[in-house]
């Protein structure tokens, strides 16, 4: 079971992305991707989009394509960008947080790897050498 839900950063992820430029819901799901956030249910992205316009971080209007329907355009208002600012400090604050657990964990991996017949890279990786 895992317990990091990348879904969990949808929210953040989209408020960054329209930080960076206004975009239409097909886009994003595109730029998610490197993100890690998006599995294949974009229906998720299109329910983030609206609750979050919904709450006054975005605001969207229907633009022409160039091929095809007209798409909505989805942009930051100035609450969405406190928002993202908000996200900053909470994920500022669980960097610290894992960066704390990954330093506690890295002896106990290291010496598990060692048992069993692990080699350099896993000291290079963090973990410490004997």
């Amino acid at each position: 079971m895992s317990v990091w839900e990348p879904k969990n950063l949808l929210s953040p992820c989209l408020l960054l992305l329209l930080g960076e430029r206004p975009d239409h819901g097909y886009e994003l799901v595109r730029r998610l991707r490197p993100l890690g956030i998006v599995d294949g249910d974009t229906s998720t992205v299109y329910r983030t989009l609206r609750s979050l316009e919904r709450h006054g971080c975005l605001c969207s209007d229907w633009a022409p394509s160039g091929t095809g329907p007209a798409r909505r355009v989805y942009r930051l208002t100035a609450k969405g960008r406190a928002e993202l600012l908000s996200w900053l400090g909470t994920l500022e604050e669980t960097r610290r947080r894992l960066d704390y657990y990954l330093r506690r964990l890295a002896p106990l991996v290291a010496d598990r790897a060692e048992v069993l017949g692990g080699g350099s890279a896993d000291r290079h990786a963090g973990g410490t050498q004997r």
